[in-house]
């Protein structure tokens, strides 16, 4: 006889060596009355933990409070910085093109298109920016998390409308906002970035009035003035998504004085009045 196991004894009989680590595919599920077990899942939440002994006193377990932000106002996420890098480029992009009317005017003359955009991506990009960092510090401050994101089809359409048709019109993103807050402090959130915007231009309506500065500089100056006008004015709009919407919401008398201060601004901005009142 042969010393070596025979290769079918696994038909009658289990190697326990062989089938190490594996369950059994004939007693696994069965129980000592002969019945199957049925698979099931449970799921357990740690925050849930001693629910009997609440129920017992005839209370019940608080819910579980979100966590509040604790620390630095001005800390960046990676995510973020990537957010809002691509967001800036992508504004920029849609500047140049808007200082060359457009896409041909970008093929028939490079190098206006390259000066004009850094021209405007420097006048301009500080108030997109700087309006967005605003809510984002002001929301920290509120204990809230708060992070800028993009949107990329609101990024993408900007620069075709600037690209076809000479003009900026874009969604570039938001500053996302978690956490509780009050009404009153949601609409300080809101408000953040426009009073920015105003800020911004008054500094930008001082440099204007040392009035000795160079042609370029000049230019300058008057793009900075437009672009935080404009981006104000737009963004007080109580529509959809605008700060102007939560604002509203928040104080109406407060909404309005803000509302027709900063719309009183962009129209002698855009006008050129801001000039003939400044004397320059």
């Amino acid at each position: 006889m042969s010393e070596k196991r025979d290769p079918r004894a696994h038909w009658l009989d289990e190697d326990p060596f062989d089938k190490l680590g594996n369950s059994s595919k004939t007693h696994t599920r069965t129980r000592d009355d002969g019945n199957w077990r049925k698979p099931h899942v449970r799921v357990v939440y740690s925050n849930q933990g001693a629910q009997p002994f609440f129920r017992s006193f005839g209370t019940s377990q608080q819910p579980h409070q979100p966590t509040i932000h604790t620390g630095s106002i001005w800390y960046f996420s990676k995510i973020e910085i990537e957010h809002l890098t691509q967001a800036t480029i992508a504004f920029s992009l849609a500047l140049a093109f808007m200082s060359v009317q457009g896409i041909y005017g970008a093929i028939q003359n490079p190098l206006s298109f390259l000066i004009g955009g850094a021209l405007y991506a420097a006048a301009i990009g500080p108030a997109f920016l700087l309006h967005e960092i605003a809510h984002k510090i002001v929301a920290r401050k509120y204990g809230c998390w708060a992070e800028f994101r993009a949107s990329p089809s609101g990024l993408k359409w900007g620069v075709i409308i600037a690209a076809a048709f000479g003009f900026v019109f874009m969604a570039p993103g938001a500053v996302m906002v978690a956490g509780q807050t009050t009404k009153a402090q949601f609409g300080k959130i809101a408000i953040a970035g426009p009073l920015v915007n105003v800020a911004l231009w008054v500094f930008g309506v001082g440099m204007v009035l040392l009035n000795d500065w160079s042609p370029f500089i000049d230019r300058f100056l008057g793009i900075w003035l437009m672009g935080n006008a404009i981006l104000a004015a737009f963004n007080m709009l109580p529509f959809g998504p605008l700060d102007g919407k939560k604002i509203k919401a928040w104080s109406d008398p407060i909404f309005w004085v803000s509302f027709v201060t900063i719309l009183s601004i962009a129209y002698h901005t855009l006008t050129g009045n801001i000039y003939d009142i400044l004397g320059v």
